[in-house]
């Protein structure tokens, strides 16, 4: 009996020892089994993270690569009308042409500046041109056009005047209602000083400056020179006008003398504050 007893005693001890060793191991790790539990979880849930952003990154990128698709090379949005507002003068078909925005091209591709472009240049008869798109089918072309406010004779034609002076136009008959536009400055002394452009523009400033009165009844603006500006009215009646410069006093101030002066002919507002009437 007791002979048997030491090997019993010694595989105690052993396996005390060797459980006394895994803890001192793991304690000499740093780690403990809870917190290597952890960084696993830890990690699982960065992967999972990971893989959702690629998931929402391939669905983005294919749904840009659609979009692109649907937008430029598909037949959902492609330009089936061009239409054509603010016109007057001119025909839609004349606007069309000029713009040459393709039907059947897509919607996004036309270029809206190169057309305003082309519209400017092919048809002075236009002041303002802005062209935009109707999604998603259509193609607007908003125009201005330019207004005459005189015209002048021009090859057995009449070029007509806008309200900054600018010729725009030439055409065959004269506007009805539009006062023709005479220049007799070859011989004006301050022919030199001004040039017929700024003398075209106060011919214009003049006429945009008559009262409604006068203006219905305006058939000529004869200019001779800077200060010397003549209207020739219906029934031979004349009015001396002088430069463009204090428009509204002089609008009053004729007013005022045809009222004054019904037998009239020949007014003279150059200088406002002193009109004066003449002829029976």
């Amino acid at each position: 009996m007791a002979g048997s007893t030491g090997p019993t005693k010694s595989a105690e001890k052993r396996r005390g020892s060797d459980s006394e060793a895994r803890p001192s191991a793991e304690a000499d790790s740093g780690r403990s089994p809870s917190r290597s539990r952890g960084a696993r979880v830890r990690t699982g849930a960065r992967i999972h993270r990971l893989r959702a952003l690629l998931v929402v990154l391939a669905l983005a990128l294919g749904l840009t690569g659609f979009g692109a698709w649907a937008l430029y090379g598909s037949n959902w949005v492609l330009v089936e009308r061009v239409s054509v507002s603010g016109n007057d003068v001119l025909t839609e078909k004349q606007v069309r042409d000029a713009a040459r925005i393709p039907v059947g091209t897509p919607l996004l591709s036309v270029d809206r500046a190169a057309a305003e472009r082309r519209l400017e240049t092919s048809l002075p008869r236009l002041d303002e041109v802005r062209v935009v798109r109707a999604f998603p089918h259509g193609i607007g072309i908003e125009v201005t056009e330019r207004k005459p406010e005189l015209v002048m004779k021009h090859a057995g034609k009449f070029a007509e005047v806008d309200v900054e002076g600018v010729r725009f136009d030439v055409v065959p008959e004269q506007p009805k209602g539009v006062p023709l536009l005479v220049m007799e400055v070859e011989r004006s002394a301050g022919l030199r000083h001004f040039g017929k452009e700024r003398l075209r523009r106060e011919a214009v400033r003049v006429a945009t400056s008559l009262p409604d009165s006068v203006s219905r009844d305006t058939r000529t603006v004869r200019v001779r020179s800077y200060d010397s500006i003549t209207l020739e009215l219906t029934g031979g009646r004349t009015v001396l006008w002088g430069s463009g410069e204090q428009g509204s006093a002089k609008a009053e101030s004729v007013t005022a003398l045809m009222k004054a002066s019904k037998d009239a002919r020949h007014f003279d507002v150059s200088v406002p504050s002193a009109p004066a009437s003449s002829g029976s």
